[in-house]
């Protein structure tokens, strides 16, 4: 479904973003994994298949000479940019009475800004070629609200605006800007979690389980390809039926 197209995923040395890039070179793209890490990102790269199918390069998604560069890498090594997926994120979870200012904005800085960045800079090659695909990052806290993520959710929800703006305008210009929403996904992440608070997460989704990381990636196939070729602006959940 993406043979021969070229995608960026930002924070995708592991989890969400790795789980895409697999799936990504599964159906025949190329791809650069943008990570802060940058020797866990070209640790994966070789795993993807290494020089000629993955690339993996560092990338602080804050940075803009650092997305940038990203995307330079992708059309310098492999002659285009189809693909962009926004992906790169962190938590600083506490209260609002116990969360610092430097908490809060780290996190708006990384999720919204980093996904303004990236759609930005894609979208400024995309133009030029009249077609491409951006997929951003989202988070069913965006829509709903955690409690002890006043940051999150808030940057969650920033980047269904920014998705919705973006889309507006450069739909015109063969770009397309969609989002989605994961919900409860085994991660890292959400390995640290307490038992009871895992327990207290699976009973509100009706099909009784968490996701699994490939089952995201499969939707942003979705939205990357041309199975989707007429929708933008639109946000996806996959949630298992969570706050539906």
């Amino acid at each position: 479904m993406l043979q021969d197209k070229v995608a960026i995923i930002t924070g995708g040395a592991k989890g969400i973003g790795f789980a895409i890039a697999e799936n990504f070179v599964a159906h025949g793209a190329k791809v650069v994994l943008a990570d802060i890490d940058a020797e866990h990102a070209r640790e994966s790269a070789a795993k993807l298949g290494g020089e000629g199918i993955a690339l993996g390069v560092a990338c602080d998604v804050t940075d803009a000479d650092a997305v940038q560069a990203a995307v330079r890498t992708a059309t310098d090594e492999f002659g285009a940019l189809d693909v962009m997926v926004n992906n790169a994120g962190i938590t600083r979870d506490a209260t609002m009475r116990k969360m610092t200012l430097a908490d809060f904005e780290a996190v708006l800085d990384v999720h919204v800004k980093g996904a303004w960045l990236g759609t930005q800079a894609a979208a400024a090659v995309m133009r030029e070629q009249g077609s491409g695909s951006i997929v951003n990052i989202s988070s069913i806290s965006g829509k709903v609200g955690m409690i002890g993520q006043t940051n999150y959710s808030a940057a969650k929800a920033g980047i269904i605006g920014l998705t919705k703006a973006a889309a507006k305008e450069v739909a015109h210009q063969g770009v397309r800007v969609n989002a989605v929403q994961p919900g409860l996904i085994r991660t890292d992440m959400t390995a640290a979690l307490r038992e009871d608070v895992w327990q207290a997460k699976l009973a509100e989704i009706p099909m009784q389980r968490a996701g699994e990381p490939e089952e995201v990636a499969k939707v942003v196939l979705f939205l990357a390809c041309d199975l989707s070729s007429y929708m933008t602006g639109c946000v996806l959940e996959i949630t298992g039926g969570r706050h539906i």
